[in-house]
């Protein structure tokens, strides 16, 4: 069995390109796999451990991700995963979840762009620029290298500041600070929101411009979105069959069945479409599967992330 820790894992060097290529796999074989829905428990106000199970049948692997939150710690979400092999029950590794769970939910939001976007999208809007928007930004800028675009950013602390730093190399970048939400997604092809908490919904339904894409990568603050968007799709049913508008929605589908060619994406221009995509704990052991094979002799002796705040470089 392996231990295989934060720095690690961080220091592998997985391109973000690798990301793309490892979630954009899980998602055509998605039907390959037995995907429970997650359990959440809550003992405590603000604290909770979701535990996330999976069995990739093509990989002859099976496991388990933990994530916790507590308010109060630095970060105050952290994971750990267990990968074992199928075939023999064999615990492989024990594993560092949250490098993983930051590059491949970013990846997802980037594969959701890519597939549901129009096609000559050019503004983006993203507001909570922690380590998921960075990932995301990641991506993106690998898949679409020199295309000309426009990232708006809200203002938050200086991390609006240090979202351009990251991404100063980038020459096709151009970017703007916004300082509410109705500014920034008026006039964005796509809006992306890693804002983990909102109380209410952030924008009044003209802010959102025909052809708009939403990717509310932790769902919250655009409910009344529900109701008159064009599509809505899902990385797993399970993740928004308890919305208190699935039932409204216009037309649902999931991602996977897009990618397969079994629904249609985008079918103009016009069309206003959410995409629902959390991550799935498929992409969380595709990713672990991947770190293991990377990882060769060596084996480390912690599992905990750093205990201050890491960011996405």
């Amino acid at each position: 069995m392996k231990v295989i820790d934060f720095e690690a894992i961080s220091n592998m060097g997985i391109t973000p390109m690798q990301c793309y290529e490892w979630v954009s796999d899980m998602l055509a074989k998605k039907d390959e796999a037995i995907l429970p829905a997650k359990i959440s428990m809550k003992p405590m106000n603000g604290v909770f451990y979701n535990v996330m199970p999976t069995v990739i049948l093509s990989e002859k692997r099976v496991g388990v991700k933990v994530v916790t939150r507590y308010p109060e710690r630095n970060p105050s979400l952290e994971s750990e995963i267990l990968l074992y092999n199928l075939e023999n029950g064999e615990l492989l590794a024990i594993m560092d979840g949250t490098y993983i769970t930051a590059m491949r939910t970013g990846a997802v939001a980037a594969h959701s762009i890519k597939l549901l976007a129009k096609s000559d999208f050019k503004t983006l809007g993203f507001m909570g620029l922690g380590n998921t928007a960075r990932a995301a930004m990641k991506v993106l800028t690998a898949l679409f290298p020199e295309r000309e675009m426009t990232v708006k950013l809200l203002r938050y602390k200086n991390q609006h500041e240090e979202f351009k730093v990251v991404f100063s190399g980038c020459d096709n970048l151009k970017f703007e600070i916004c300082d509410t939400c109705r500014e920034l997604v008026k006039g964005s092809d796509v809006v992306v929101s890693a804002v983990t908490v909102f109380e209410q919904d952030v924008c009044e339904d003209d802010c959102f411009e025909e052809g708009c894409l939403l990717v509310p990568i932790h769902t919250r603050g655009f409910t009344n979105c529900d109701l008159f968007f064009d599509k809505v799709f899902a990385d797993d049913v399970n993740h928004v069959r308890g919305f208190k508008n699935f039932d409204r929605f216009r037309s649902f589908a999931e991602v996977a069945d897009v990618v397969k060619g079994a629904v249609p994406g985008r079918e103009s221009d016009s069309e206003r479409i959410i995409a629902y995509n959390i991550g799935i704990a498929l992409h969380d052991m595709y990713f672990a599967d991947k770190v293991y094979a990377m990882s060769g002799e060596t084996q480390e002796i912690t599992l905990k992330a750093p205990k201050e705040q890491f960011w996405i470089k």
